[in-house]
């Protein structure tokens, strides 16, 4: 294989910003790679000529499979044949994406025997994008990947792969297990994750606490984050060295309560634990004063999801604090019965979030047999979502 064969003078000018450069990393893989090289190309020419050069034309995958492979053509291939077929490759991540280097070179030789050598890690979703190959390297590409102990992730209208925050394998603040959680929900869908079912897209994420650095709540279908049913031990000693350092502990912690549960006299701290929402702002502040307390579980909640149809939406709490202890059969059940009932109810291309803004939250928490309680209301002095029936006044 050839040098960079193409002068790309408009992409050339992406790298001349202090920030790294998908440009640089193209022309690395290009060096060795004929895909890379033609990727550069035509990737310039849709640069010059202000239009893409990239086309839909057909679904691909692999047998067995109704997802994990995003067919992506090229609209000029006598010009660029490297790219003619430069399908995206999607494989399961594991959890809290943890790997060892040898996991990693393994999966960095078998996509340079197959494909362009071009990786994302990670997809906003979480698999592990493989980026560029042609459409006869994709069932040996799967062999390799599986006889090794790998998997595709899910795309398209199916349960995309389900993804989690490092929890309790990094962090001291994880109230649930979000590795082993992770693991048992892939392993237990499998079915949902590869063959396609839905009207659309169904993303679960697990964050082990409020603090949701995996911003589950902004963007997961459904959201499982750690919590906890006990006070907020507090230690005053630390509260005081916090103030000594200069913290404005009533601007910055107390002021910032949603619901207006501490107090904070200059000398101790005080929180009205009944009251508190558990948002784990305080304790993010004051991570050496503040600490929560048992029993453990999660929050669950559902429905975000970015613009489509309707709007940016963010999760509606539906379970306020759910116990989570292998094996999860609560927590499945529950899925279950959403799934069902979007899959009966759910319009093409709809999420689930969707559909409980046009059919109603009432008839989603009936069909979840879930009952009304004041955690689920989503903005406060708006017109009720749930109305009584006349039998339950009785």
């Amino acid at each position: 294989m050839s040098q960079n064969k193409y002068e790309t003078p408009l992409l050339d000018q992406l790298e001349s910003g202090p920030f790294p450069s998908f440009v640089t990393e193209i022309k690395r893989a290009a060096a060795k790679n004929d895909s890379a090289n033609d990727l550069l190309g035509v990737l310039e020419r849709c640069f010059k000529e202000r239009k893409t050069h990239w086309k839909h034309g057909g679904i691909v995958g692999v047998r067995g499979y109704g997802g994990g492979v995003i067919g992506r053509y090229s609209d000029v291939p006598d010009d660029f044949p490297g790219v003619a077929h430069f399908h995206t490759v999607r494989v399961n991540q594991t959890s809290g994406f943890f790997y060892t280097s040898k996991a990693l070179n393994e999966i960095c030789d078998i996509w340079d025997k197959y494909g362009s050598g071009l990786t994302n890690f990670h997809g906003s979703t979480g698999d592990m994008i493989l980026l560029g190959t042609k459409s006869d390297a994709l069932e040996p590409l799967f062999a390799e990947l599986s006889s090794r102990g790998w998997d595709l992730g899910g795309s398209g209208s199916c349960a995309r792969t389900p993804s989690c925050c490092v929890g309790p394998g990094r962090c001291e603040w994880a109230m649930c297990d979000t590795l082993d959680i992770n693991y048992d929900l892939t392993q237990a869908f499998q079915d949902e994750l590869h063959r396609p079912m839905f009207p659309y897209k169904f993303k679960i994420k697990t964050a082990g606490c409020a603090a949701d650095c995996i911003a589950s709540v902004a963007r997961a279908d459904l959201s499982i984050v750690g919590t906890w049913k006990g006070n907020i031990q507090i230690d005053q000693a630390e509260v005081k060295k916090y103030a000594d350092g200069g913290m404005d502990i009533n601007a910055e912690v107390v002021g910032m309560c949603p619901t207006k549960c501490m107090s904070y006299d200059g000398n101790e701290l005080k929180v009205d634990d009944p009251n508190c929402s558990r948002c784990m702002h305080c304790i993010t502040k004051m991570t050496k004063a503040l600490r929560p307390t048992g029993p453990f579980g999660a929050t669950i909640m559902v429905g975000s999801k970015a613009p489509f149809v309707i709007g940016a939406l963010l999760s509606h709490v539906i379970v306020p604090f759910m116990p989570l202890e292998p094996p999860y059969d609560n927590l499945k059940d529950l899925i279950q019965k959403m799934w069902d009932w979007w899959d009966e109810h759910g319009k093409n291309r709809e999420r689930i979030g969707e559909l409980i803004v046009r059919r109603g939250m009432r008839e989603f928490l009936e069909a979840c047999e879930l009952d009304p309680i004041p955690q689920m209301v989503f903005e406060p002095r708006r017109d009720p979502f749930y109305f009584w029936k006349e039998d339950e006044l009785n």
